[in-house]
């Protein structure tokens, strides 16, 4: 019999049934398409050893004018800067006590230690450095006590818990003396999101059994989500519904961010904001969410901006420029993105442009479109030409006009989506192979389901190519190469430097991809495989030796059964050069009415794209 050459529609299809989409593919795990070929996706590497504290979902690169490579990276728990693979922390501080307002109570053979400070605000896992201690008497000296703490149990209003890294003994009687101070940084936000207050808000086992709930739980729901901007080589930074900080660069990596109230020349600055941006071209501030001028309320769909070329002049007077709008749809603001040509508003239930106009407006507003829904803060990202955003039950782009993007995987996203971490999406781009990623938790990973509620999935759309695919991995948020040699991911207190040889850190990463069924005629006679001319390359392979990939063919007799019968075989590279050698044919055995083709790799450096290969298949007869 004749070989059969097989060829594939590029991309994955998920809205029709298996058999229906014979000629495409089905499933696939760390597989792109370029060209309209597989190929499995770049691998990625730690950035560094360093890691960072809480789970990152913001970051931000900039170069500063003496040339820094600076990365921001906020967490639940705090805010850094990363430069030269080192992690600064920028944290803002809450409060600073007077001297003596602080003591410490230890007890003989246990590393607790109990803090008093009244009306301290703390949170269950805040931030705070002492200062000034003398030992209390044993082995917790001065140098044990004077650094910094994590509260690990609110007692009171008045007092708190930090632990040691050793117990007390008998001897350590002391309060650490008259003068111990507390620096507090601001309350640490939420890792997962919580889903209502009163019985059963939290985490379990976030506190004894019988206890109140801590931390303001019944008050805060949302996880911590950051936005910054550049106001020159400078940094603005937002913790989400909190207050607006300013970091100096000139007064270096050392020095904490700072209110941009207390700020010498601020006026009626905001006192909290759901997000901040710098407008590149007029170079005004925008605080999005935040209070009118004159009120410490927050108004969720107030758009304030500052003065031209200011942080600190924010009222709106005839001598400024400063000035506020109202978003009129929706319930709160959700997410602002800059593009080349205006900067794009997101509420629960719209769409608006934002753009300059100048005096004496400043900034003009129209909404652009209605019934829009956005999946979270972070959900939404432009690409020179386009903006792409994951709403609650369908993909949108916007280039001039909002439009549904058709998404042949939507079924396989939304039906396995945890729609209590919604927040969590992060949406990136990759603008080497034309990728939009949204990074999202799946509800098979869903704390309810025995998971860890974060991020587990991503899903591309490609826009170059026009096809989509999607896969497994952890991380919280992507940042594009921009002024850096790769793409940055954030995951398990660790930057990832993507796109970085084919395997997962320095492990063998699995990646394949599976097509639909295929049959003779309308599937009414069985087929007999006998052996398959593979056509593939390992070009680029960091496994020199001998990188692999293996075939696997499936069959079955009906759409509804399972695969029965499977055949295995692997392809090596035996040579690179003058050219490319490997297994010439895979001699396999399978037989029923329709078959489907898996190609996967587990090798250790091996990077591999398919090409079209062919098939040795007659009829079987009807039985």
């Amino acid at each position: 019999m004749p070989l059969t050459k097989l060829q594939f529609r590029p991309g994955i299809n998920r809205e029709i049934t298996a058999y229906s989409n014979e000629g495409g593919w089905v499933d696939c795990d760390k597989v792109r398409f370029r060209f309209g070929y597989p190929e499995k996706i770049g691998g990625w590497e730690k950035y560094s050893s360093s890691t960072y504290l809480g789970s990152a979902r913001a970051l931000h690169n900039w170069i500063a004018l003496d040339g820094s490579n600076y990365l921001g990276v906020g967490t639940h728990l705090k805010y850094y800067i990363e430069e030269g693979q080192t992690f600064s922390d920028i944290t803002p501080i809450r409060a600073t006590t007077a001297a003596g307002d602080v003591t410490f109570s230890a007890t003989d053979g246990s590393t607790t230690v109990t803090v008093s400070d009244t009306a301290h605000g703390c949170q269950e896992f805040d931030f705070v450095t002492f200062s000034g201690a003398v030992s209390l008497g044993g082995v917790v000296t001065a140098d044990v006590l004077n650094q910094e703490y994590q509260v690990t149990r609110i007692v009171d209003a008045d007092s708190y818990e930090i632990e040691l890294a050793a117990a007390a003994n008998a001897s350590d009687t002391g309060n650490g003396g008259a003068s111990v101070v507390g620096t507090y940084q601001i309350n640490v936000g939420l890792d997962t999101s919580v889903g209502g207050t009163g019985w059963g808000a939290g985490t379990w086992g976030r506190d004894g059994w019988g206890e109140a709930a801590s931390g303001g739980l019944t008050t805060v729901n949302e996880i911590r989500l950051w936005s910054h901007d550049n106001f020159g080589e400078d940094l603005i930074i937002n913790p989400r519904d909190s207050a607006i900080y300013y970091w100096d660069k000139s007064s270096g990596l050392a020095t904490r961010a700072v209110e941009i109230g207390t700020l010498g020349g601020a006026s009626q600055t905001p006192v909290i904001a759901k997000q901040v941006m710098v407008s590149d071209q007029d170079r005004h501030v925008l605080a999005f969410g935040c209070n009118p001028q004159g009120s410490s309320t927050q108004d969720p769909l107030l758009i304030r901006f500052s003065d031209q070329e200011s942080i600190t002049e924010w009222n709106a007077t005839a001598t400024t420029t400063a000035g506020d709008l109202r978003l009129g749809s929706g319930s709160t603001f959700v997410q602002a993105l800059e593009t080349k040509r205006e900067i794009l508003v997101w509420t629960d239930t719209s769409l608006s442009s934002l753009r300059y106009i100048g005096p004496p407006f400043t900034f003009g507003l129209q909404q652009l479109s209605s019934n829009i829904t956005i999946m979270g803060p972070n959900a939404a990202v432009a690409t020179e030409d386009f903006v792409f955003w994951m709403g609650i039950d369908n993909f949108y782009i916007y280039a001039g006009q909002t439009q549904q993007l058709p998404c042949p995987v939507k079924d396989k996203v939304f039906l396995d989506f945890n729609l209590n971490q919604t927040d969590k999406v992060y949406a990136g781009i990759n603008s080497e192979f034309g990728e939009v990623i949204w990074l999202y938790p799946s509800d098979t990973n869903a704390v309810a389901n025995g998971g860890d509620g974060q991020n587990d999935r991503y899903v591309i759309y490609n826009y170059n190519e026009k096809v989509w695919y999607y896969g497994s991995i952890t991380r919280s948020a992507w940042l594009d190469r921009g002024t850096r040699s790769f793409p940055i991911a954030a995951g398990g207190g660790y930057l990832y430097n993507h796109e970085l040889g084919f395997d997962d850190d320095g492990v063998a990463m699995d990646s394949f991809i599976e097509s639909a069924p295929i049959d003779i005629g309308d599937g009414d006679k069985f087929v007999y495989v006998r052996r398959i001319i593979p056509d593939l390359t390992f070009n680029g392979s960091t496994n020199l030796s001998s990188p692999q990939a293996t075939f696997t063919l499936k069959t079955r007799d009906f759409p509804g059964q399972s695969f029965s019968d499977d055949s295995t075989g692997t392809v090596t590279r035996t040579a690179s050069s003058p050219v490319e050698t490997f297994t010439n044919q895979l001699h396999m055995r399978a037989r029923g009415r329709s078959f489907a083709m898996k190609v996967e790799s587990e090798a250790l450096g091996a990077r591999w794209k398919l090409g079209s290969p062919r098939i040795d298949i007659r009829e079987d007869g009807k039985r």
